[in-house]
């Protein structure tokens, strides 16, 4: 089997080329390779000839604009990234009948209500980021091409900037924090996707009508504060100093810290389709993250 990686450098990304290597040769590609390998996705038409260079048997595209407030104010570089580029690949894929395998995002809700939505909620994004997401997903359907997409939510990795370093960073310099608790979700961990990824691939070869959306997320919920608070207890247990205890971590609304894009205060997605379809369990988001923290810390 012969794997096209699209955005090997992000942090899913990342993780799937150690999680597909073992189902064949992996192409992994990114804006920044050199030559014929070059992805760039702000040139979308581009990509057509990389995608028939390779020629590949599955395509997994992680490569997207993911600074939700900057799409505010470069909607069509978003959409470049985010729709117009994810459409390309899924002709190409089409074309070549070429699995093609894509991430989307609760962002393509309204974040409305407080139960979990499933694959068949009505869609309707807040957002610049989230109505680009959108447009990708139709793109792909559209296209006609044997899909699998894959919608996630508050994405981590041990590699590169996230929200428990920041939190712990700030918590090394500050007696309190003050972080929102009104948008709930699920931390997701990247190795957690990209091993799913694998895994649903495999799944796919033997039964293709397996294809379509679905939701993958850690299990459990939580908000933003709950996050930070387990962030900081975790450390404190393992003897980190911080200023900040758990307790001094304090709940604020999601008014109160003002951003260009609009988030979606629900983001709660059910995974009970992934998980009967592909004989899987999610583990609880809380296992994730203090593997992703053992791992940054050293500890």
């Amino acid at each position: 089997m012969k794997i096209l990686l699209l955005g090997k450098n992000g942090q899913v990304g990342w993780e799937l080329q150690r999680s597909l290597a073992p189902l064949g040769e992996v192409v992994a590609c990114d804006f920044d390779s050199p030559g014929e390998l070059k992805a760039d996705f702000a040139q979308p038409e581009s990509l057509r000839a990389l995608v028939r260079r390779v020629h590949p048997d599955v395509i997994v595209n992680s490569a997207a604009h993911t600074a939700v407030d900057k799409a505010e104010s470069e909607p069509d570089l978003a959409r470049a990234l985010n729709a117009t580029a994810p459409g390309v690949v899924a002709e190409e894929a089409a074309a070549l009948g070429a699995w093609l395998v894509h991430y989307s995002t609760d962002y393509v809700f309204d974040g409305s209500g407080d139960q979990p939505r499933d694959e068949d909620a009505p869609t309707a994004p807040i957002s610049v980021y989230g109505r680009t997401k959108l447009e990708g997903e139709e793109r792909i359907r559209d296209s006609g091409c044997r899909h699998l997409i894959l919608r996630t939510s508050w994405v981590y990795a041990a590699r590169g900037d996230n929200f428990a370093r920041t939190m712990l960073r700030l918590a090394a310099e500050r007696e309190s924090l003050n972080v929102i608790a009104d948008q709930i979700g699920a931390p997701t961990g990247a190795d957690l996707l990209a091993d799913v990824t694998a895994h649903a691939i495999n799944r796919l070869h033997l039964q293709p009508d397996l294809a379509g959306t679905y939701h993958c997320v850690a299990g459990g919920e939580t908000s933003w504060h709950g996050y930070a608070r387990h962030v900081v207890a975790w450390a404190h247990a393992h003897g980190q100093a911080l200023k900040t205890t758990a307790e001094a971590v304090h709940a604020i609304p999601t008014s109160a810290y003002p951003t260009p894009a609009q988030r979606p205060l629900n983001s709660r997605l059910s995974t009970a389709r992934l998980q009967a379809a592909f004989g899987l369990r999610l583990p609880h988001w809380q296992a994730g993250v203090d593997r992703m923290l053992a791992e940054v810390t050293g500890r």
